[in-house]
């Protein structure tokens, strides 16, 4: 009876495992259609180990991108170039772009395809530091150091993609010429100047162009067959969708204020529970993106003080000060936080804008609930004690001008300069220690 059950648990096991499990030699597709950045990464290299893994014959890699984040894109290039299984990369449909970015990914590949209608280059690295998306001024000439820098990162990015194209035979003239020009060609042209290896309509005709290509992936070389495989769309997973969202920076920046309003909250009352475990998530998540992302750490630190003044307004008795100290911090470190100019990977300032009327909003509202609590009259110590009216609750046998009172829930002795009776209500008028001075308020209560 066992054995049975584990053969039919087995056949289920079997009947519920992927398809590609069970089509060794089939060809992988997988789709970027928007930034290169950390999600792109993470998508690519997990599926060219599980392509490995599986026994697929060729990855094929659907590009439609404005470029992105230079770690992200040097970090898909050395996937691609240790993979043992061979990677096609195809500028589709037609419309699409391999800008900046995607011309390096495009170079990298075992094959470098492109539908009509696409276009690929503007390769040249976008100018790292400074207020994303502030205007440039023409006439402002940039200081040595940033000419150097800017030299240095051009130079760099030219021999890297020479190297490509070399690795690949490719023309490296012109790639170089997408770095230090910017230039960027249509597909026909590209196919001219053995800037790609193939022009195809769609993805049935690629895999039919490129069938019984033989390609040298991990220093083996491979022979596809590629006109009857068996072709399997890898979209991107729940875990790519997510790590996409968190890591873009304007939700970065959402997730931080989430943060800071969840623990603020639960600062101000303790023991609610969901402040702080919504902050502490949201802090987190933030924190996680930001370790992906190229971050400013001068920003970084403007928020991070920012947040603090924030939290500290809480606690303090500035009456705003601080917290709108806290805010001109926040939106000068939101400003220059992400270090790149690269496409997609901005904040805009509307958005820094909204999050900083919120706060300041949220910060008066905190700071008016203090000054109307300040004009309040007290109604506790000395203050809410004297003038009160209260209760003779005992009278001395021998001294009638001495007793005992019920005042704020407690018994005080009392002394007056008037005769006292018992239920007589007399009103406090000063307090020595543990004895008030009273004074009579009301004729004497009659018995019961």
């Amino acid at each position: 009876m066992i054995t049975r059950c584990c053969r039919w648990l087995l056949l289920l096991l079997l009947g519920l495992a992927p398809a590609s499990l069970a089509a060794p030699g089939s060809v992988w597709v997988l789709g970027i259609d928007d930034a290169i950045g950390p999600a792109s990464a993470d998508y690519l290299v997990r599926n060219l180990d599980q392509a490995k893994a599986q026994g697929a014959q060729l990855v094929v890699l659907r590009l439609d991108t404005p470029g992105g984040l230079d770690s992200a894109m040097r970090l898909m290039i050395k996937a691609i170039l240790a993979s043992p299984v061979p990677v096609v990369s195809y500028v589709a449909p037609s419309g699409a772009r391999a800008a900046s970015a995607g011309t390096y990914i495009l170079y990298a590949s075992h094959v470098a395809a492109m539908a009509p209608g696409t276009n690929l280059g503007a390769a040249t690295p976008v100018q790292i530091g400074g207020l994303p998306g502030a205007p440039k001024d023409d006439k402002a000439k940039p200081s040595d150091d940033e000419q150097t820098l800017a030299r240095k990162q051009v130079n760099d990015a030219t021999a890297y993609i020479r190297g490509l194209a070399q690795l690949r035979g490719r023309n490296a003239d012109w790639a170089e010429q997408a770095v230090r020009e910017a230039v960027s060609l249509p597909a026909s042209e590209a196919l001219r100047l053995n800037v790609i290896d193939q022009v195809a309509n769609d993805l049935p005709a690629l895999l039919h162009q490129i069938d019984g290509k033989t390609l040298v992936a991990a220093g083996q070389p491979q022979r596809l067959q590629t006109r009857d495989a068996a072709v399997i769309e890898r979209l991107p997973d729940w875990r790519t969708r997510l790590l996409a969202v968190i890591t873009h920076p304007s939700v970065a920046l959402i997730l931080i204020m989430i943060g800071v309003y969840g623990l603020l909250f639960e600062f101000m009352n303790p023991g609610s529970a969901l402040g702080g475990v919504v902050g502490g998530i949201c802090l987190l998540l933030a924190l996680y993106a930001l370790q992906l992302l190229p971050v400013s750490f001068a920003g970084m630190a403007l928020i991070l003080l920012g947040i603090a003044f924030m939290v500290a307004e809480a606690f303090l008795p500035s009456f705003g000060v601080v917290g709108f100290g806290g805010i001109v911090a926040f939106i000068a470190g939101a400003v220059i936080l992400i270090d790149t100019d690269a496409p997609g990977f901005g904040i805009p300032v509307v958005l820094i804008g909204i999050l900083a009327v919120v706060s300041a909003l949220l910060i008066g509202g905190v700071a008016g609930m203090a000054i109307k609590a300040r004009r309040r009259a007290l109604v506790s110590g000395d203050a809410g004690l004297v003038g009160s009216l209260v209760t003779v609750t005992q009278v001395m046998a021998d001294n009638p001008f001495c007793g005992s009172v019920q005042a704020q829930g407690e018994q005080w002795q009392a002394q007056c300069t008037t005769p006292l009776q018992a239920g007589q209500h007399v009103r406090v008028t000063a307090r020595h220690g543990v004895t008030l001075e009273v004074s009579a308020a009301a004729p004497a209560a009659q018995g019961d």
